[in-house]
C-alpha cells in the first residue's frame, strides 16, 4: 500500500493544511510525517483508523513527545509535567480528581455566568471595525476558565498575557511566563486556603489527602491554559458562517439549530488539525502498514473529520448535518476533558453575537496563522455592530 510523505515545512500544507491531509487520506491510511523539530511520526490520515489508535492501549503519551520544554528556574522544573502526558491509573487518578467541574451537566449550570461574561464583552466593543479575535474570541475563554477555577478578576489580565505566550509556543516571553504562571496558581492556592468557595480549586483542597501540593498547582495552571481553547473554535466558527451566508440564515432563522451547528463547525473548522502523539508499545498494524515500535504516531483530526467513507459530502458544511462522530476532541482516555464547556461556551458565544448584531459581516479576509497543527486566526476584522 503507498504511504505518503507530509514535509509539514512544505508551503502547500502551511497554506491549506487541511486541504494537504485529505489529498493523503485519499492516498493512505498512514503518511510519513517530517515535523522541524522532532522526529518523523506517523500520520493517520481515516477516521476509522485514527478512532482505533486514539482508543488502543499499545499507543501511550510519552514526555518525548511534548516540545514545550523551556529553559526554567529549577523550582518551576516539578510543576512541568501535566495529566496530558500521563498514561494508566496515574492519569486516570488526576482526571478523575478534575472531571466533576467538566461534566456536561455542570457546563449546563454554567451557562448563566457564561452568558453574563459574553455580555459584558460584546457591550466593551469598541467602534467598528472591529478585531474579534482581540476583543472577544480571545478574552471570552479565559474569563469563563478563570471563573470556574477560582482566579481572582484582577489576575487575569496577567493570565491573558502569560497564556498569549505559552500558545505562541516559544521565545523569551514563553520562558518569562512558565515562573509567573506558576506563581498565579500557587496564589489561587493560598487564596482559597484562606477563603474556600464554589470553584476548582477549593475542590482540589478538600482532595488533599490524595493530591500533593505540586500536582494541585500544576492541574490549575494547566486546566486554565486549556481553557484557552474555545478562542480558536469560536474564531474560527464565526469565519465560516460569515464565509458561507447561506448556513448563517438558516442559523439566524433556527436558533434551536445551535447545538448541531457547534459540532459541525467542530468538525469542518475544529482548532486542533493533528493530535498529541503517541508512542507505539509494540509492533502494530495500522491499516495494514506495519508501525513499529517505539516509533510517534498522530491522528489527523483535520482529515479522519472530513472523511468521505464516514461523512456524506464532508467538504461542505451543513448545520443540520448529525456530525457528533466528529474526532475533533480526540477520543479515547485522552478525550477532551473540556469539550462540554467548550461546547456550551461556543453556543453561547454564537448565540449572543448574531442576536447583538444582525448585521454582522466581515471587514476583509481574516488572517490565518501558518500552523500545521493548529487552525487559528490571528485577526478577524467585523463590520455591523450599528
Amino acid at each position: 500500500m503507498t504511504v505518503v510523505d507530509l514535509d509539514l515545512t512544505d508551503p502547500e500544507v502551511l497554506r491549506d493544511p487541511t486541504a494537504a491531509y485529505g489529498r493523503a487520506r485519499e492516498l493512505s491510511p498512514l503518511a510519513r510525517m517530517s515535523v522541524p523539530g522532532m522526529a518523523p511520526m506517523w500520520a493517520v490520515t481515516r477516521y476509522e483508523e485514527a478512532r482505533a489508535m486514539l482508543a488502543d492501549p499499545r499507543f501511550e503519551l510519552s514526555e518525548e513527545s511534548f516540545a514545550f520544554r523551556p529553559e526554567v528556574p529549577e523550582h518551576c522544573k516539578a510543576y512541568l509535567r501535566t495529566m496530558q502526558e500521563m498514561n494508566g491509573r496515574e492519569h486516570t487518578r488526576l482526571r478523575r480528581r478534575v472531571a466533576p467541574a467538566f461534566t456536561p451537566r455542570r457546563a449546563h449550570q454554567f451557562r448563566p455566568r457564561i452568558e453574563r461574561a459574553v455580555r459584558r464583552l460584546l457591550d466593551a466593543l469598541p467602534g467598528e471595525p472591529v478585531e474579534l479575535v482581540e476583543h472577544f474570541a480571545r478574552p471570552l475563554p479565559m474569563d469563563v476558565i478563570c471563573e470556574l477555577v477560582g482566579i481572582p478578576e484582577s489576575d487575569r489580565p496577567q493570565w491573558r498575557s502569560h497564556g498569549a505566550a505559552v500558545a505562541a509556543g516559544h521565545g523569551q516571553k514563553l520562558t518569562e511566563a512558565v515562573p509567573a504562571i506558576i506563581a498565579g496558581a500557587e496564589a489561587a492556592v493560598a487564596a482559597r486556603r484562606a477563603e474556600p468557595a464554589d470553584d476548582l480549586v477549593t475542590d482540589l483542597l478538600r482532595a488533599e489527602d490524595q493530591l500533593d501540593d505540586t500536582e494541585i498547582v500544576t492541574l490549575i495552571w494547566n486546566v486554565v491554559l486549556a481553557g484557552q481553547v474555545p478562542t480558536n473554535l469560536i474564531a474560527n466558527a464565526v469565519a465560516a458562517l460569515l464565509d458561507h451566508p447561506d448556513q448563517l440564515a438558516a442559523l439566524r432563522a433556527d436558533p434551536g439549530l445551535m447545538p448541531s451547528a457547534v459540532e459541525e463547525l467542530m468538525r469542518w473548522c475544529g482548532p486542533q488539525l493533528l493530535t498529541v502523539p503517541r508512542f507505539a508499545r509494540e509492533d502494530v498494524e495500522i491499516g495494514g502498514i506495519p508501525v513499529p515500535e517505539g516509533a510517534m504516531v498522530t491522528a489527523v483530526m483535520a482529515s479522519a473529520n472530513r472523511d468521505p467513507r464516514v461523512f456524506d459530502d464532508p467538504e461542505r458544511l451543513d448545520l443540520r448535518r448529525d456530525a457528533a462522530r466528529h474526532l475533533g476532541f480526540a477520543h479515547g482516555p485522552h478525550f477532551c476533558l473540556g469539550a462540554s464547556l467548550a461546547r456550551v461556551e461556543t453556543e453561547v458565544a454564537l448565540a449572543g453575537l448574531l442576536r447583538r448584531f444582525p448585521g454582522l459581516a466581515a471587514a476583509g479576509e481574516a488572517q490565518r496563522s501558518p500552523d500545521p497543527g493548529t487552525a487559528r486566526l490571528t485577526a478577524l476584522s467585523v463590520t455591523g455592530l450599528g
